[in-house]
């Protein structure tokens, strides 16, 4: 318990899955957490059982592919709690199908990065504003294996691939601050999200190059394994730590 008190925390997505479960658990170790998601009626949900375990919380409907939308989220948090100390990019989206470099759709590219690489430098420009005033934070990026290893549709890699590099840039940018980013890059996490993919969808020559990469017997991740990596790099335990890029999947990919 306590292992972020006093800090106000930023999360996005956190209507359901990784989010929802790092909203709680930040929450739980002390910070005043400002969820954000599109869909209003699953992120009231969230906070209420937030407050029903005492934690503090605000909750901002946002589309982080939006620019209007995301400097009113850090506007609503800096008017409520008076600072940002910790972003969580954790908004994203998935493309239909795993479909490869020559089947993408141009649908699927605007929509996956829009939310997942535009959302995320936004809401990082956003916050870095405030952060730099007190010359301390944290960001963490959620991104995937599949940015980082190529395994996933051409879309969907494109959009994570490119969240590694601004993680990165963002370290150099911000060396010596006190002002930190990292990326966490799971492999497969049960979500709502993942378990509505519709296998019929799935582009099976895509899949069978997937698994020469990947170990895919090994079991996925849950929301709390990652929440629990997002609470440590949250933290001033991992103070030290920027510009990494944390692979999280049981070893699939080793």
């Amino acid at each position: 318990m306590g292992r972020l008190d006093g800090k106000v925390a930023i999360i996005t997505g956190s209507n359901s899955g990784v989010g929802a479960a790092t909203a709680e658990l930040f929450a739980k170790e002390g910070a005043k957490v400002v969820i954000s998601a599109r869909r209003v009626a699953p992120l009231e949900e969230v906070a209420a059982k937030i407050e029903a375990a005492g934690g503090e919380v605000l909750a901002v409907p946002t589309d982080v592919s939006k620019v209007e939308d995301v400097e009113n989220l850090v506007a609503k948090t800096v008017e409520k709690f008076g600072k940002v100390d910790v972003l969580v990019n954790n908004a994203g989206v998935l493309e239909e199908g795993l479909k490869p470099i020559d089947c993408f759709l141009e649908e699927d590219l605007e929509k996956v990065l829009a939310v997942n690489t535009k959302g995320c430098l936004y809401c990082t420009r956003a916050v870095v504003k405030e952060m730099m005033k007190n010359n301390s934070g944290s960001i963490i990026n959620l991104d995937s294996v599949a940015g980082a290893f190529g395994t996933g549709g051409a879309a969907y890699v494109t959009s994570k691939a490119a969240v590694i590099g601004l993680t990165k840039h963002t370290a150099v940018r911000f060396a010596g601050t006190g002002i930190r980013c990292n990326s966490v890059n799971p492999s497969t996490i049960i979500t709502p999200m993942t378990m509505h993919t519709d296998p019929a969808s799935l582009n099976m020559d895509m899949m069978g190059q997937m698994r020469k990469h990947m170990n895919l017997s090994v079991p996925p991740c849950m929301p709390e394994d990652v929440a629990n990596i997002l609470l440590f790099l949250a933290s001033d335990e991992s103070r030290a730590i920027t510009g990494q890029v944390l692979v999280s999947d049981f070893g699939a990919t080793l």
